[in-house]
């Protein structure tokens, strides 16, 4: 866009006019793509299959394409649940992904709940029981296990027996907290700092299972699904709302890898991708692609309208702006114009990218955009980048939602006001010659003139600056005036 407007400003344009042209522009291509896009109704199966195409639209480019029908039920299954329950703005939260290197992508799965991988454990964890009906579960910020005395701690004692009432004391406090723990009636004991051997075997004994150092998030998002509270002590395990439930709990072998899951939530707000792959690069790159995914579906979730893909709005909002452009007079006509040959880049650089000629896809939407005269169906002809030449993308199913489009044509425009708006600039040569960190630098390369020294340059800066400023002055080593619209 910029590109498009510096020959106006070379040509002596007033740039605040531009700006103004430009930001009403923009408005004018806000307002058009809301008119063009297409709503649909989540809760209808007609909904549903708009999602399905969106989110398969998001993965069509990524190494998981050829997955996409498998993945993408299981992007919408997760977002629109989040929706139906008021949290879809806390998507990136709710929503965990967890790689296991391994096996095919297919074994990949969704987890309508919790899952996360076991935790470091002590000898007595294997004697734990791996799977509960119904449990209750309590969740703690808790460290449950012996510490030793911190660095310079001093205890005067005057008698030897007083030594053994310290140290069953410190076994009287861990004791204690296992109690309470155990006396709450819960099965599942989760904490997110340690669980010593003690506890591990002392709970193993009672017929509980225990889990610590679980990751901050995993324990929010059990918090979640369980409807439990994360609890700072052991005092206070009485007050209702403190234990969580799950239909089931059960550590289930995942490749290599153990995995502690939680189905049957009361709260279904909670879901856990396991990705399997060959390799730790593709399973990178095939968490990238469904966090795009999922963030395509949920702004489409919350703009309930998509427009086609494929450069299809961009042509038809440029053909709108062309023709408004011939109700203006002046030369704002000519700015509007060239605003929307600014967006006609993106179906260029698509053709481009697909290795077609541009030049021709690009003559060939502008003759199809413009024999559609109707108002009430857009003309939805994008780039093909399968077969070459042009099609319909919304009849192909590729579809962006239109709040993402809003969006950028906002940004994009108001980032172009902004520059615009820039009257002046000063920059310090010094900073980008070499040696220029250590002061390193011939004094011929600092603006031409030789700077008397520190002292006076600084003096003289002042003097100058109490006279308003002069720019012939010595503005001081390094620093020289640039020129700009509003300069002299």
């Amino acid at each position: 866009m910029l590109k498009q407007m510096k020959p106006f400003v070379e040509h002596g344009v007033q740039p605040q006019m531009i700006a103004r042209t430009v930001c009403r522009t923009g408005a004018l291509t806000v307002e058009r793509v809301r008119q063009l896009s297409v709503s649909f109704d989540v809760f209808m199966d007609s909904g549903r299959d708009m999602l399905l195409k969106t989110a398969s639209t998001a993965l069509n480019s990524k190494l998981i394409a050829s997955q996409q029908d498998f993945f993408a039920p299981m992007i919408v299954d997760a977002v629109s649940s989040l929706h139906e329950g008021g949290v879809l703005d806390e998507a990136n939260s709710l929503i965990a992904v967890k790689k296991i290197p391994g096996g095919d992508v297919k074994q990949s799965f969704l987890v309508n709940g919790v899952a996360f991988k076991k935790t470091f454990s002590y000898a007595g964890f294997e004697q734990m029981p791996k799977k509960f009906s119904n449990p209750k579960i309590l969740l703690l910020n808790v460290e449950l296990e012996l510490k030793s005395e911190k660095e310079n701690a001093e205890v005067r004692i005057t008698d030897p027996d007083q030594y053994q009432s310290i140290v069953d004391a410190e076994w009287q406090v861990i004791y204690d907290k296992l109690d309470a723990c155990v006396n709450c009636g819960a099965n599942i004991v989760l904490s997110k700092l340690p669980i010593g051997d003690l506890a591990t075997q002392y709970f193993a004994d009672r017929g509980m299972f225990c889990a610590g150092r679980v990751e901050d998030a995993d324990l929010k998002r059990v918090a979640k699904a369980t409807r439990g509270c994360v609890q700072t002590s052991t005092s206070d395990f009485e007050r209702k709302g403190v234990l969580g439930t799950c239909g089931s709990f059960e550590e289930r072998r995942v490749g290599d890898e153990r995995f502690n899951v939680f189905t049957e939530c009361p709260a279904k707000l909670t879901f856990t991708f396991v990705l399997r792959g060959g390799s730790e690069q593709f399973i990178a790159e095939s968490e990238r692609s469904i966090h795009d995914s999922l963030m395509v579906v949920k702004q489409s979730l919350n703009s309930k309208a998509v427009v086609a893909g494929g450069g299809a709005v961009e042509m038809e909002v440029a053909k709108y702006l062309k023709d408004h452009a011939l109700t203006i007079e002046g030369k704002e006509q000519l700015i509007v114009t060239a605003y929307a040959k600014a967006l006609e880049i993106i179906p260029r650089q698509l053709s481009e990218n697909a290795g077609f000629d541009s030049t021709d896809i690009l003559s060939a939407l502008r003759k199809k955009h413009s024999e559609e005269k109707s108002d009430e169906k857009p003309c939805w002809y994008g780039v093909d980048i399968i077969n070459g030449g042009i099609c319909d993308t919304f009849e192909l199913g590729v579809w962006e939602p239109s709040e993402n489009k809003c969006n950028s044509f906002a940004a994009a425009t108001e980032s172009t006001c902004v520059i615009l708006s820039i009257d002046e600039t000063v920059r310090n040569p010094k900073s980008q010659a070499p040696g220029a960190a250590t002061g390193m630098m011939d004094a011929n390369m600092g603006g031409g003139q030789k700077p008397l020294s520190n002292m006076m340059g600084n003096a003289m800066d002042g003097i100058n600056a109490g006279k308003g400023g002069s720019r012939s002055g010595n503005l001081g080593n390094g620093v020289s005036w640039m020129k700009g619209r509003g300069g002299g």
